[in-house]
């Protein structure tokens, strides 16, 4: 019991701490490639009725946000977690990934960038996370 309990709280530490990333990283996107001219991102209606407006150069720091806070999450989540087990990262690559694919039904993105965020951004990025802090095998 003591174990699953610690596992599950690895796993929230991860997504509070990957979620901190991914929301930097939105608010220095949003800083660095403003907007279109009249877009109102404040709010998700003003989102959907601006995201026609948006160019390739918008969707950088969400990609960005999206695999820096997945590698982040998962990357912490495997330090805390002993540095062996593989299932703390990927369950957080998993519950980012359950998001991102949510995101795809509620802002109407560009169908290029929800499949290379969906691909790209989450999975692959938790593994790395993984890999890079993991206790290699005696």
């Amino acid at each position: 019991m003591r174990a699953i309990l610690r596992g599950l709280l690895v796993v929230v530490l991860g997504l509070v701490a990957g979620s901190a990333v991914n929301m930097g990283l939105i608010l220095l996107g949003g800083q660095l490639v403003p907007p279109p001219a009249g877009a109102d991102t404040s709010t998700t209606e003003g989102l959907q009725a601006a995201m026609p407006l948006f160019e390739a150069r918008h969707f950088l720091f969400p990609f960005l946000a999206h695999a820096l806070g997945t590698f982040a999450g998962a990357l912490l989540a495997t330090w805390v977690a002993g540095r062996i087990s593989k299932a703390p990262a990927l369950l957080v690559g998993l519950l980012f990934l359950a998001g991102g694919i949510a995101s795809c039904f509620m802002l109407p993105a560009p169908r290029w960038f929800e499949v290379l965020d969906v691909v790209l951004a989450y999975l692959p990025f938790a593994w790395l996370g993984y890999v890079l802090v993991r206790r290699p095998k005696p």
